[in-house]
């Protein structure tokens, strides 16, 4: 296995240097950043749970419609036995 340099040149120390800090971002950015996250986050919950209630809605329907269409057999009734007292 070769074994690598891994001390940092001068040119590459001057090149890091000359990198610009990343801006800092503000709190109300960050706030704004959470808020909308947050509130897609919601978004899809409410449109997943909606759709979930459509699909529900309407095989329910179709189980009552099914129902309603299909005769309602009786249960045969079974006579109580009396003893004689």
């Amino acid at each position: 296995m070769e074994e690598r340099d891994l001390t940092v040149s001068n040119d590459q120390e001057t090149a890091l240097s000359k990198e610009p800090a990343p801006a800092k971002v503000s709190s109300r950015d960050k706030a704004a950043a959470t808020d909308e996250a947050a509130r897609s986050i919601i978004d899809a919950e409410v449109s997943a749970r909606d759709s979930k209630t459509e699909k529900l809605r309407a095989m329910r329907l179709e189980r009552e419609q099914a129902d309603v269409t299909a005769p309602v057999k009786k249960k045969p009734t079974s006579k109580r036995r009396t003893t004689a007292s």
